[in-house]
């Protein structure tokens, strides 16, 4: 087998009949044998039965397809590293199932890997989503660009083609599938970031909320963490030590102005031991989450369990 395309979905059912046509026809143009791995993240829609019409009239032998069910809803990183552990094909590609993805860029991606690059992943330049998303979004990829030192325009994308030899040592937790990019950086691959297609999402509803922004943030810190120093709770505690270090801001903000325009002094103001404490309780409950994603890994590495738990697998 030389390629695998890994498809996660989720409520799905009005664009996964579309994208299997445009994925048929792409790769339809690929000499080598291919094969498309649809995950379905126990879907509560018929998106696995809108897909099973649409793959039964697959007439192209060349191209085998797997359609895997999940017993519960594990989320997309799962649903990915479910695709990667039954991929067959040497190189590996990764897309989202909502059409925002252009299938028509795999075949440019492969070309560009096929140059000897250990992995090409897109850069979303026009992105097709509501300005305060895209705008959070460039936020987030500069920040992260200057305190991780990551190359990348667009970590959050989820089009990429990789070298699957490349994955058998990373570990999917929490969102690992949108930070995958700096997981290969940080393991030394050679990684080119190219521009791709964005298309509007046109049926269905965006499975990304506000909220992801901040766990990516978390993922990085604590990969980056793991890799320095080790080989996912750590969202509850880094959430919480996150958000009560912003609640320490304004406050600091306060004491500043009482002192500067009010004449209180910082010792006499009550609102600066509040913040004080409040960015220590926000420190600790860092370090808590980092001790406790430890302890859990620890426990999935050393039991050999997967984050996920396949219902059944038809092959056609």
């Amino acid at each position: 087998m030389y390629l695998s395309v890994v498809v996660p979905f989720y409520n799905e059912e009005s664009n996964l009949p579309k994208l299997n046509k445009e994925l048929l026809k792409i790769l339809a143009t690929i000499k080598n044998r291919c094969e498309i791995i649809y995950i379905d993240d126990s879907s509560t829609d018929d998106s696995a039965e809108c897909l099973l019409r649409d793959v039964k009239s697959n007439k192209n032998k060349k191209i085998q397809i797997k359609l895997v069910s999940f017993r519960i809803n594990f989320g997309q990183t799962a649903a990915t590293s479910a695709g990667i552990d039954l991929a067959e094909g040497q190189i590996i590609a990764i897309m989202d199932a909502d059409l925002q993805n252009d299938p028509a860029d795999l075949p440019v991606m492969i070309k560009e890997l096929e140059t000897g690059f250990d992995a090409v992943v897109g850069w979303r330049k026009n992105r097709q989503d509501d300005s305060l998303r895209v705008f959070l979004s460039d936020v987030a990829n500069w920040l992260i660009r200057k305190i991780f030192k990551t190359p990348f325009h667009d970590l959050g994308c989820s089009l990429k083609v990789i070298r699957k030899d490349l994955l058998k040592d990373i570990r999917f937790y929490g969102e690992t599938h949108r930070i995958l990019s700096a997981l290969l950086f940080w393991k030394g691959a050679s990684i080119k970031e190219i521009v791709v297609h964005h298309r509007k999402r046109h049926t269905g509803k965006s499975k990304y909320g506000y909220s992801r922004i901040i766990k990516l943030i978390l993922d990085l810190v604590t990969s980056k963490f793991l890799s320095a120093y080790g080989t996912k709770p750590s969202y509850i505690f880094g959430s919480l030590g996150i958000y009560s270090i912003l609640v320490s801001f304004p406050l600091i903000g306060l004491v500043l102005y009482d002192k500067l325009f009010q004449g209180v002094f910082v010792h006499k103001n009550p609102l600066f031991i509040v913040a004080i404490f409040l960015i220590l309780l926000g420190i600790q409950f860092l370090l808590m989450g980092l001790l406790a994603e430890l302890i859990a890994r620890a426990y999935f590495e050393s039991q050999k369990k997967t984050t996920y738990e396949i219902k059944n697998m038809k092959v056609y």
